[in-house]
């Protein structure tokens, strides 16, 4: 009967389980709640800096419309080049991981090369220096290649982008499928399975879940290097707002608004990585 007392009716927690719970969820909301006047905080101080400098605003606020048609050039590089960086990810970490030596030294060069030279470097090399490569083959006898090797701006950051975040992805998809146990490729090779079907059908799907998040990282990182395709005169939003800062001598507020609208498409790029994680993440929840 004492044992009773400690329970409450029709819920089977004890009473001091039930003061353990309750200060829990107290301190929890308190938490939110200092953490929610924190920001509030912040962003008054910002807003107080941003007025200190004595920035025009109604110039800010008049070319936004401006600053705001280059958000489409930036979202194409960023997904075209994203797309690029996960095939050659792909390509990369199979040959990384490939017992024949011509494929493992190939993928081992690409990303030691990418990895080791500067990001802009490699721009300029496809925007450049490509060029310069076709006439030396047209030297060679090879007429016209010059033109093929010329590129627009556009195609030149894509590429630029692609295949220097191709390189960085490569160890992130390496380390996803060695993440796998080994029991699973046994298995598979005692069910009768080819190394591809073993790769395609069990390894990749279960590595996913850890390379998907890493690559979500690598996609918002690259909408902000997304950037240095500028200095090829691509219309993106740094072109825009640098232009039109320099053309009216008011670069610290064309600067604070692109800074401030890439901030935002971060937070937002940052939610909706935070919603894919948990939904990939549901099978750990189901099993506990």
């Amino acid at each position: 009967m004492k044992a009773d007392t400690n329970f409450s009716e029709g819920c089977g927690i004890p009473a001091e389980a039930r003061k353990t719970l309750t200060q829990i969820e107290t301190d929890r909301a308190a938490y939110k709640r200092k953490l929610i006047i924190s920001f509030i905080i912040l962003a008054i101080a910002m807003i107080m800096v941003l007025i200190a400098l004595k920035l025009d605003f109604k110039f800010m606020k008049n070319q936004l419309p401006f600053i705001f048609a280059g958000i489409g050039y930036t979202l194409l590089v960023s997904f075209m080049a994203i797309s690029l960086a996960c095939f050659l990810a792909i390509v990369g970490a199979l040959g990384r991981l490939s017992k024949n030596p011509v494929f493992n030294s190939i993928a081992s060069s690409y990303v030691s090369l990418i990895r080791g030279t500067p990001l802009l470097v490699q721009v300029y090399m496809w925007y450049l220096a490509l060029p310069q490569i076709g006439k030396a083959l047209e030297g060679y006898g090879f007429t016209g290649i010059q033109a093929f090797f010329t590129l627009p701006a556009l195609t030149a950051g894509i590429l630029a982008l692609g295949v220097c975040y191709g390189a960085y992805m490569t160890e992130t998809v390496r380390a996803g499928i060695q993440s796998i146990d080994p029991g699973q490729t046994e298995a598979a090779n005692a069910l009768g399975m080819t190394r591809s079907q073993t790769m395609k059908r069990i390894i990749f799907p279960q590595a996913l879940r850890v390379i998907i998040p890493p690559v979500s990282n690598e996609f918002i990182a690259m909408v902000k290097d997304s950037s240095l395709v500028s200095l090829m005169g691509v219309w993106e939003l740094s072109y825009r707002a640098i232009k039109m800062g320099r053309r009216h001598f008011q670069s610290l507020e064309m600067l604070i608004t692109v800074a401030l609208i890439y901030w935002m498409m971060c937070i937002m790029l940052q939610y909706f990585q935070e919603k894919l994680e948990t939904h990939m993440a549901r099978g750990d929840r189901s099993i506990r």
